[in-house]
Formats: C-alpha cells, sequence, structure tokens
C-alpha cells in the first residue's frame, strides 16, 4: 500500500522528514506546507535538494484541505500558548486526513474539556485519527521506561533524566526564545511564567501516559525547576549567553500517583555541559527505585563525525513518526496512543 502524504513545515525537522517521503516507495507526497513565504511556490523537491516532485509548497492552508491525504505529518516548531496550533490541527483532522505531530497532542484527554473536546470533535468529524509521536515525550519515558518496570516486583519510584547540549543549535528564536537561553532572573523568573507552563502542559501527557500505563492515576504534579547562570559570557551557535543570564534549564516534574508511587520526569537543556559536572553521559538515564532496581542510560549519536551532532535526534524523531504511519492510518478515529508495554502494576487488571 501506498500512503499519501502532507508534509507540514520544512525546518529541521520537516526538511528531514520530506527527503525520507520523497525516497520512500511506499510513500507518496501529495502536499508540502510551509510559513514562510519565500519557499510557497517551490518544489517540494527542490526545498531539500531533491528532483522536482511536482508538488509545490504551499501557505494557504486551504489548499492543503483539499487535498486527499491519507496523513499530515505535522512537524511545527512548537509554540507559545501550547494550544496556539489546536485550530489549524482541529481544520486538517475534520477535512478527514490523521495525523501525527511531534509538537504535542500525545494525550489531549489529559487537559480540561476546554482543550480536549475540539480535537476530540474535529476527529469524529473527518472520521480521522490525532497522533502525538516522538522521542521525547512519546518513546523514552512511555514505552522504555514503562517496559523496564516490568522486571521489578515492585516499583516505588520511576525516574527519567534527560541531557540536550544546545550549545550546537544555531536557531536564535529556539534557544534565546523557547528554550529560554539569555534571559535575565532579577527581570523575570522563566520558572513561573509562559515557559513554564508550556513544558508542563507538554510533559504532562507524558506523565499521564506513564501513570495510565502502571494503571493508576496521577493525584497531583510538583515542579522542580531549576535554573543556571551563565558563569561568563558564553558563546554558542545561536549568539552570545550573557553573564549572569540562563546559561541552563532544568525542567522537572514529579508526579505523585494514587497508589503511592512516584514518576519524575527532568530535561535539562544546557549551553556547555561543563556546567554540569554531575551529569553522566548519555542522553537520558532512567532509573526504576524498587525491587530490583533498574538503571539504563541511552544515547542517541551521530556515526558520521562531519555531519551537525544534532542530525542524530532528527533522525530518531523522524523514525517515530514515519513508523507509526501505518498504525494510525489503521486506528479507529480519536486519540491515538500505542499500547503499554508489560509494565509493572500492583494488581493485574486494566488500567484505571
Amino acid at each position: 500500500m501506498t500512503y499519501r502524504v502532507v508534509q507540514w513545515a520544512t525546518g529541521a525537522m520537516g526538511r528531514t522528514s520530506l527527503r525520507r517521503i520523497i525516497d520512500h516507495s511506499d510513500l507518496e507526497l501529495v502536499g508540502c506546507y510551509v510559513y514562510s513565504a519565500d519557499k510557497a511556490g517551490v518544489d517540494a523537491g527542490t526545498l531539500v535538494g531533491r528532483p522536482e516532485t511536482g508538488v509545490l509548497a504551499t501557505s494557504d492552508i486551504g489548499q492543503i484541505l483539499a487535498l486527499d491525504a491519507d496523513v499530515v505529518l505535522h512537524m511545527p516548531r512548537i509554540t507559545l500558548p501550547y494550544e496556539k496550533m489546536n485550530g489549524d490541527v482541529e481544520r486538517l483532522l475534520a477535512s478527514g486526513k490523521n495525523l501525527i505531530s511531534i509538537a504535542g497532542f500525545h494525550a489531549p484527554w489529559a487537559h480540561e474539556a476546554a482543550y480536549a473536546d475540539p480535537l476530540r470533535a474535529a476527529c469524529a468529524a473527518g472520521d480521522a485519527t490525532l497522533a502525538g509521536l516522538g522521542v521525547n515525550p512519546g518513546t523514552i519515558v512511555e514505552r522504555i521506561a514503562l517496559a523496564a518496570t516490568g522486571l521489578c516486583q515492585t516499583v516505588d519510584r520511576v525516574v527519567v533524566h534527560e541531557t540536550v547540549d544546545a550549545s550546537g543549535m544555531a536557531a536564535p528564536g529556539f534557544v534565546f526564545g523557547l528554550m529560554g537561553f539569555g534571559s535575565d532572573p532579577a527581570k523575570g523568573d522563566i520558572r513561573q511564567g509562559p515557559l513554564a507552563a508550556l513544558y508542563t502542559q507538554l510533559f504532562s501527557e507524558t506523565l499521564h501516559l506513564a501513570a495510565q500505563g502502571l494503571g493508576d492515576r496521577i493525584v497531583g504534579i510538583e515542579p522542580a525547576h531549576q535554573l543556571t547562570p551563565a558563569p561568563h559570557d558564553i558563546t554558542v551557535a545561536a549568539g552570545v549567553i550573557p553573564q549572569g543570564t540562563v546559561a541552563a534549564t532544568r525542567w522537572c516534574w514529579i508526579a505523585h500517583l494514587a497508589g503511592g508511587q512516584a514518576i519524575e520526569l527532568a530535561i535539562l537543556w544546557t549551553s556547555d555541559p561543563l556546567l554540569h559536572p554531575e551529569v553522566g553521559p548519555g542522553h537520558w538515564t532512567i532509573r526504576v527505585e524498587g525491587r530490583p532496581n533498574i538503571h539504563m542510560t541511552l544515547s542517541i549519536d551521530e556515526a558520521d563525525p562531519a555531519m551537525p551532532r544534532a542530525r542524530a535526534l532528527t533522525d530518531a524523531t523522524v523514525s517515530v513518526a514515519l513508523s507509526a504511519i501505518p498504525h494510525v492510518v489503521a486506528a479507529d478515529p480519536g486519540f491515538f496512543a500505542y499500547p503499554h508495554p508489560p509494565s509493572w502494576r500492583a494488581r493485574l487488571k486494566e488500567a484505571v
């Protein structure tokens, strides 16, 4: 079967995805949505160094809605506020297109009805499925860490820590905007502002999915965010981080479950890993505290030293999205989630 695909957005993730779609014998590119006016009207192949495809990029959502497509690969940059993308997503779903996003939508049901109900209604109107997938959120906690708990007789706490070296990221809008680097704590604590709200909404979905996989529910989420000031001016690919401003953010949440267990998720984004001597190797460390204790380290690395280090995670994220296409297309309309892995549960029953 050939799947008819729309590529939505052509940033770093989108360009990688677009190349993969064009090269894949089981995928047919039928549409390409772009945000910048200078890309509109350009052949999708030209945008990514491939032969012309006959598909011209467009910034008109109406043209995308009119297409006959099986799935939209939704890969915009995450936005402030978190729900800013929902209007476009609802229109795409209602037009009869399944949608796989790497920018949220992992568990819309975990939010209030005002957030989830319009998305659910759009799925019903278009007989379509909405899937939020990725590496983290999407895989590390929900699939890998949960699977590790299946080795345990008892579980007290699941801890997942991520470390991302942002020094090579060249997008100032992302590094100084969405990552919060260069902000002055004396003028405003980003742990209390819109960025904290954005990431709490996004990663709370992971925590709710993990709790569901353990056959439990969350009774409270406790924030434990930390900021690291720059000890001196730090030059990164995106620009200069002045001394005293934020050089690293550690977004951390501890979810307390009704059964007494806890799930801790922390994401450290840093401009310089040397600022954190306590952090070990690997992109992720997973620790399950119980009987027995489980310790895991996971890295995603670029094999070609001539390529940017960030390419490895880009490849992995796009792979998660593309490999899900047949599952999402075949799924019942509504919110998609992979079945939980065989994980530890206090009782041998279905998830509550």
